[in-house]
């Protein structure tokens, strides 16, 4: 596509797999984190097992389908299929908590297998399938408004699933809510899969799925893809301190600072409406000024608000910050994401989509919640919660992850940026 416009089908396609994709993974990375905390351990160590096990489970998943899908010459299944199963595994994940006659720590093993299956699914559709769909169907010129559209959706799911979510809980509890949520994730993403259509421009390759995979670590392919790997560290720099807070936000809204689930799900709700008006602009935005001065500006302002949100206690002032580290983590998700995209192999898209996955996904989704599931038991407050002990976390984690998120400004320096 050489067009700065987006076709209306592409546009379409990629707004209903993003939307269902990532109610998906928005109930997967808060609320199967609170259902674990309150419903089998209030133990943060847990969260951080599961955490880490399902980001490698879907960097290998990534990795592994989207080289496939490159060796077949085919997005379109991976994504429609990968979404009806990923829809089925989302909504079974609350059964765990029949396990718990058996013990906690069983219950707590089905629990990050459910969230393993279901991982497996979603890295299929989403992370291999419609990010090399992304790539396919754009260019240099609009990938970041492409981007923005995603991004969009990732916000406008975040809303769905925490504007709706503490209503829910509270008044039909845990199972019937993950039960709806599989069901919408089902009609949603059926009928954006529908309308992905693969490129023309896609050929089968002559080589076997691993060796495909085998060939991307040779010395020469490495040195060619240099800059990727370069962009692919900002990436996870940032994405590190941003995961060593935000996978406790409700915990710490609920526990800490002494929210309801409803009021702290509406206080993470907020945010996110402004980010969604703001996310195509920021595409636009950095379409025009360039993926790396984004990325700076992003990045110092990302580090700013991030800190400021963990010195209030004040409803109002919570609000603001969180909306502007929110509009923050937009506007550098935006810049990234299309800038490693700019710089995927027209032959391997699907399979560095893994690559991406691993930095974006797996890396810091194994680091950021260690530590901060760390920070949480030394320097967090003990209580009993549900009759068991355990530990809430406190502004450290903040604090902390603030200034993980500004040694970005160390990869970005030596990232170059791709120019037509």
């Amino acid at each position: 596509m050489n067009s700065e416009k987006l076709g209306r089908n592409i546009v379409s396609s990629i707004a209903l797999v993003s939307l269902a994709g990532n109610i998906a993974w928005a109930v997967e990375n808060q609320y199967y984190n609170v259902f674990l905390y309150n419903a089998l351990s209030p133990n943060p160590i847990y969260i951080s097992i599961m955490v880490a096990l399902t980001t490698i489970v879907g960097t290998i998943s990534t990795i592994i389908m989207g080289s496939f899908s490159d060796v077949r010459a085919k997005r379109r299944p991976f994504i429609l299929y990968g979404l009806i199963f990923w829809a089925i595994t989302t909504a079974i994940f609350p059964l765990s908590a029949f396990f718990l006659p058996l013990g906690v720590e069983f219950a707590v093993f089905i629990a990050i297998l459910f969230d393993c299956i279901m991982t497996f699914f979603g890295a299929t559709s989403l992370n291999a399938g419609l990010n090399a769909y992304i790539t396919d169907s754009t260019s240099l010129e609009n990938r970041g408004k492409a981007m923005g559209i995603s991004q969009m959706m990732n916000l406008i799911s975040l809303i769905i699933i925490y504007g709706a979510a503490g209503f829910i809980i509270n008044a039909v509890g845990y199972y019937v809510f993950f039960y709806i949520v599989g069901g919408l994730v089902a009609l949603i993403g059926i009928a954006g899969g529908i309308l992905v259509k693969d490129s023309d421009l896609l050929n089968p390759l002559d080589v076997g799925t691993f060796q495909n995979i085998k060939n991307t670590f040779k010395r020469t392919h490495l040195s060619t893809h240099k800059n990727f790997f370069i962009v692919l560290v900002v990436l996870c720099v940032w994405q590190i301190g941003f995961n060593v807070f935000f996978p406790y936000i409700l915990i710490y809204l609920q526990h800490y600072l002494g929210f309801s689930i409803t009021v702290a799900s509406i206080l993470v709700l907020i945010p996110f409406l402004v980010s969604i008006i703001m996310a195509y602009p920021l595409g636009i935005l950095t379409d025009k000024l360039g993926r790396k001065k984004t990325t700076l500006i992003s990045t110092f302002t990302f580090f700013t608000f991030a800190f400021l949100f963990g010195l209030f206690t004040d409803i109002l002032l919570i609000s603001i910050m969180g909306t502007l580290w929110l509009l923050s983590y937009t506007s550098i998700s935006v810049a990234t994401f299309s800038w490693a995209k700019d710089l995927y192999p027209d032959e391997g898209r699907g399979q560095f989509s893994g690559y991406w996955n691993l930095f974006s996904g797996t890396i810091p989704m194994i680091i950021g919640p260690f530590i901060g599931g760390w920070l949480a038991s030394q320097f967090g407050i003990s209580a009993i919660i549900n009759d068991q002990p355990g530990y809430i976390p406190t502004p450290i984690i903040f604090f902390v992850g603030a200034i993980l998120i500004l040694f970005t400004l160390i990869p970005l320096y030596f990232a170059k940026e791709k120019k037509q």
